[in-house]
């Protein structure tokens, strides 16, 4: 990568940015990128936000899921979506 990056490739980056996939020189110019773009700064602190707030949300589900599942629970969701086509 020897042009800069354009906003659509950052975007396109993204997750393996925040990941920390990217090569050193694939990095090098994402950094270089968002050291002048306000507007893909704004972008990925949203992102990471959103990938923050998707895990809380996930790790907080396990703890609302009984281990077991009524019976009588199934066979009623299974009747009503056999009853809805």
């Amino acid at each position: 990568m020897s042009a800069p990056l354009t906003c659509r490739e950052v975007v396109e980056f993204l997750w393996r940015y925040h990941e920390n996939e990217l090569s050193p020189k694939e990095r090098a110019a994402f950094d270089a990128h968002l050291e002048g773009c306000a507007c893909c700064g704004a972008y990925l602190a949203s992102y990471r936000e959103t990938v923050a707030l998707e895990r809380e949300a996930f790790e907080d589900l396990d703890a609302f899921v009984p281990e077991s599942v009524p019976e009588e629970l199934v066979i009623g969701i299974l009747a009503a979506r056999r009853a809805n086509g």
